[in-house]
């Protein structure tokens, strides 16, 4: 009877380590090596593995489909901006997350090709993206904008990450100029006007995807400013880039190169880096949000 209880026993433990074994949450691949940085080609081991290595951070590189000219494509600012991004984690390890184009470009809807998602959808998109990046294990979402447009959007978005309490943080890449690189641009450009698919933004596709630049036809149409609101002073209404510039085209593409654009794109890079490192490192950010919340909580028994 005892050898009977004890075989019992043993097998009721091996079943046990047995259960465990096939239920247990999956490890992370410890054979990889060189993790990509691409959201996308990563297999599901691989991105446990990534999650760490990257210290629980994702870029989202941020753009729309809109116009940009007569010679650049219609997802110009996502393939800049996703660049910057890819060379950046590259240096200092993060995930980069697909192609984002659900941005806000309204202003663009009477050009051909435009996606012009309406402000619901493209905000809640995004906190959705967020939320599910979190549940995975991200706990630093970068942002990378890389169209005028979203500038707004994405600071107020920022902001309202303080309605409700979360386990992640939102960072906004806000770069400042960097007088050194703006006075090396400055003798390289051969125009004042920045814009969009100017001369600038036309060198910076030149230098990663030339083959999609097309400089013969950047002479087609005018990039000048209509100035059709000028009258109104110390006002901002919607239809602003369109009274301005309704070929959805501010500046001269013709002249650019792909050396401009290749400076401007390794001075982004080194800003990102630098700023993938602080903020891999920072834990003043949620530790803020989180006393933030409590506070938020109770509000007449905050210490003042």
């Amino acid at each position: 009877m005892k050898k009977l209880i004890a075989s019992l026993l043993l097998l009721s433990a091996l079943l046990s380590v047995l259960s465990a074994a096939l239920f247990a949450a999956p490890e992370a691949d410890p054979s990889v090596q060189n993790l990509p940085v691409k959201y996308e080609q990563l297999t599901a081991l691989q991105f446990i593995s990534a999650v760490r290595k990257s210290a629980g951070t994702c870029i989202i590189p941020f753009g729309v489909l809109e116009k940009h000219g007569p010679h650049l494509p219609l997802g110009t600012d996502l393939l800049d901006v996703r660049e910057i991004a890819l060379r950046a984690a590259k240096a200092e390890y993060t995930l980069v997350f697909p192609q984002y184009y659900f941005g806000q470009i309204a202003e663009g809807k009477h050009q051909p090709g435009t996606i012009a998602y309406n402000h619901k959808l493209i905000w809640d998109l995004l906190q959705e993206t967020c939320d599910e990046l979190a549940r995975n294990g991200i706990r630093k979402i970068i942002i990378v904008n890389g169209h005028g447009g979203n500038n707004h959007f994405l600071r107020f978005f920022c902001q309202a990450q303080l309605e409700k309490r979360t386990n992640y943080a939102v960072y906004l890449f806000a770069p400042k100029d960097d007088p050194e690189l703006q006075d090396k641009i400055k003798k390289l450009r051969k125009t004042d006007t920045s814009g969009h698919a100017c001369e600038l933004e036309t060198s910076v596709l030149m230098a990663h995807r030339p083959e999609l630049v097309h400089l013969e036809k950047a002479e087609q149409q005018s990039g000048e400013d209509q100035k059709r609101l000028n009258e109104l002073n110390d006002t901002y209404v919607g239809i602003w880039w369109y009274a301005s510039f309704p070929n959805h085209y501010a500046g001269d593409g013709s002249l650019a190169t792909p050396e401009l654009g290749e400076l401007y794109i390794n001075g982004k890079v080194d800003q990102l880096t630098k700023m993938i490192r602080t903020v891999k490192k920072d834990e003043k950010v949620q530790n803020l949000q989180n006393r933030f919340f409590d506070e938020a909580e109770k509000p007449l028994e905050t210490k003042q």
